[in-house]
């Protein structure tokens, strides 16, 4: 009997806890994690202390809800204004290094076994103006170390903001192409997608995949399905970060799945933001139906208070998923992922290997 017949069996039987730790022991992949969206509330707490930072409380049970999703309002905007306290943070190389350094730590500890971790080196820069590439650099040194003290393959993506200059904007991406040698694998543009249409970043994004970079997109979250097909059109997008608007539009539809673009799917932070009103309402069960190219990720694990673990669960007893989905998910993770292809057939090997036990 192999793991999932085992889990099959657990479901049938309502043993969630036996389930619960079969997706925990599971090796898992995630796509998209944000680092601001990934600190330690006592990392804060310590960091606050010592660089002298004006928080609204310094206990964790305090600072809570500050810094992390609590009650069942759910707002957009209020989702977002978490990040405005959280890179407050980024005070002194030490600090950007040890918070990039528990986030490949505290995936490795939920046995995700491969993790793209995306940041915004201008936010993380912001705190004392550091250089984009001094805050890139220390992040690739810290994530260097956390894969050396755990049992965990992880890689950059380097977000740019919709609303950022295009000076900058190549900036980010100059820094991505300079810096593949020490783990970053891809460019990611995020922010206010209704606002800021993606036409002027067209020329950095086509240079960034010509010199190798994958292409992730932020798009259809809180914007339409029109927005994922200009992502793909205009930018080459690989990836869509969200894109579970897309079924407002059944051509759009068929033009995601007809050019193999993977939607990179959060249904906890989904439900958060707003996009969806419920996660009964979740279109990942359509989306899968559909034969679009889904994942699971967590997008903030901190500020969502989550694990891939819970999204696992969430997917399974919320949205209505079925093991066999969740396996097929982490099988487009593996497919999807920015690796070289050598690297991927290997990350596909580790699988396999756990899935015929």
């Amino acid at each position: 009997m192999t793991h999932l017949d085992q889990v099959r069996e657990q479901l049938s039987a309502g043993d969630l806890a036996k389930v619960r730790s079969f997706f925990h022991h599971m090796p898992k992949i995630d796509l998209h994690r944000h680092l601001e969206g990934s600190l330690r509330l006592q990392t804060l707490t310590e960091i606050a202390v010592e660089h002298g930072i004006d928080l609204p409380a310094y206990g964790i049970e305090e600072l809570r809800p500050y810094v992390q999703v609590t009650g069942d309002k759910y707002d957009f905007h209020e989702f977002l204004a978490k990040f405005r306290l959280l890179r407050r943070f980024y005070r002194s190389q030490e600090a950007v290094e040890r918070v990039a350094y528990e986030a490949v730590a505290d995936a490795a500890q939920d046995n995700i076994r491969y993790l793209e971790l995306r940041f915004n080196p201008v936010a993380l820069s912001r705190a004392q103006n550091f250089s984009l590439l001094q805050v890139t650099e220390w992040v690739s040194r810290a994530i260097a170390q956390a894969q050396k003290d755990h049992s965990i393959t992880a890689r950059l993506i380097l977000q740019i903001g919709r609303e950022e200059s295009l000076r900058i904007a190549e900036e980010i991406v100059d820094i991505g192409i300079s810096h593949q040698d020490v783990g970053v694998v891809g460019i990611d543009l995020a922010g206010d997608e209704i606002n800021y249409p993606p036409h002027r970043f067209a020329a950095l994004f086509y240079k960034a995949r010509q010199e190798g970079l994958g292409i992730t997109v932020h798009a259809g979250e809180a914007g339409g399905a029109e927005n994922v097909q200009a992502a793909i059109h205009l930018l080459h997008a690989q990836r869509i970060g969200h894109g579970v608007r897309v079924v407002e539009d059944s051509n759009i539809v068929h033009f995601v799945r007809n050019n193999g673009v993977t939607l990179e799917v959060c249904p906890t932070s989904n439900l958060q933001t707003g996009v969806v009103l419920s996660l009964s309402h979740h279109p990942l069960l359509d989306l899968l139906a559909l034969g679009v190219l889904v994942t699971i990720n967590t997008d903030d694990p901190s500020i969502s208070d989550t694990t891939l673990t819970d999204e696992y669960m969430v997917a399974l007893l919320a949205i209505g998923l079925e093991v066999d989905h969740v396996r097929t998910s982490v099988k487009n993770s593996i497919n999807a992922s920015f690796l070289p292809q050598q690297e991927r057939r290997l990350l596909g090997e580790q699988f396999r290997e756990w899935d015929s036990e």
